[in-house]
């Protein structure tokens, strides 16, 4: 029996959606960034170096089968009957035309022992021709779309030249949902000129909208970074927190976070050699553990000071509309 948890993991989410343990496996498929190469500005966002998690960028990047390959070869040995979701990562990938798009799915899906996608992207990033597409594919296999949100706020999304508004990604997300696709997004905590109290109404905002899962994480000061600079420039102008700080923000964060939405991380870890700052030197299930412990001596839940109410109703929201049964066979 599973150990109950106060809150709604991702990994809950697979284990009730599929027959079997899956595993993700990370694909570089040679994507670049419309806020890169000029389509929506330049230089990315300012805290974003994409080698915090493709620390092979500036390699050739290998064939999606090979990349699933090498990346399946360590779990198939010690778990035969595993099964896997390709996870386009790196950079924005949905940024291409169809067929260049459809291409690259299928030569993953269509890999041993893959079930499904879950598919990295902006939420300016997702046409109606694309969603068409998605929908034919969740019709038949397990698609879950990740919008980076990062922020509720267009003020902070100015600020660290995200390239679209807040608005953008609700009316995105929904449009996603509606077209019986899962729905994901992520947003950083501790952003430049975030109070605490803007911080923590992100969770409400977020709340409202049809989201299958989250990922959160704290800010973090990277090299080669326009952030990175002004932080070696300003640090006055960064409020950055201790592990235990933002353990108790997590707590009241997921507080107020609708109960039917699947957390899947609470942190994220940059390479040693790219971080600045903060250097927490804290794994994953270390931090989680962290968590786990004040949940427990709180006393409390995720939804607990909720709009959403219980988890029951609150998941009707969060369910692809459409006729949308998931071949898992």
């Amino acid at each position: 029996m599973r150990k109950w948890k106060p809150y709604y993991d991702f990994s809950d989410f697979l284990n009730n959606t599929f027959p079997f343990k899956v595993q993700k496996i990370s694909v570089n498929a040679g994507f670049t960034c419309p806020n890169r190469d000029g389509s929506k500005g330049y230089g990315g966002c300012t805290y974003c170096n994409n080698r915090t998690f493709n620390p092979a960028r500036g390699e050739t990047v290998k064939s999606i089968p090979v990349q699933l390959e090498e990346g399946i070869r360590f779990f198939a040995y010690k778990y035969p009957s595993m099964k896997y979701l390709a996870y386009f990562q790196s950079y924005t990938n949905t940024y291409a035309d169809l067929e260049t798009l459809r291409r690259k799915y299928e030569d993953a899906l269509a890999f041993p022992g893959v079930v499904g996608l879950i598919i990295g992207t902006r939420p300016d990033c997702m046409p109606d021709k694309l969603l068409d597409y998605l929908s034919e594919l969740a019709r038949k296999t397990f698609v879950l779309v990740e919008y980076g949100v990062e922020s509720t706020s267009d003020d902070t999304l100015q600020r660290i030249n995200r390239g679209h508004d807040y608005r953008t990604s609700a009316e995105t997300i929904r449009r996603t949902h509606a077209r019986g696709i899962y729905a994901g997004a992520h947003l950083i905590l501790g952003l430049p000129d975030e109070s605490r109290g803007q911080i923590l109404h992100h969770a409400d905002i977020i709340s409202e909208l049809p989201l299958t899962s989250l990922k959160l994480h704290q800010l973090q000061i990277v090299r080669h970074t326009a952030m990175g600079h002004e932080f070696t420039a300003h640090p006055e102008r960064f409020r950055l927190f201790t592990p235990e700080e933002y353990t108790e923000l997590v707590i009241d964060f997921m507080e107020r976070l609708n109960p039917a939405i699947a957390v899947e991380r609470f942190i994220s870890q940059s390479p040693k050699e790219l971080l600045i700052a903060p250097a927490w030197g804290l794994k994953n299930h270390v931090f989680r553990a962290l968590v786990d412990k004040r949940f427990a001596e709180r006393n409390t839940r995720q939804g607990s000071r909720s709009a959403a109410g219980c988890c029951k109703n609150a998941a009707k929201d969060t369910t692809p509309n459409e006729d949308n049964v998931t071949n898992i066979s």
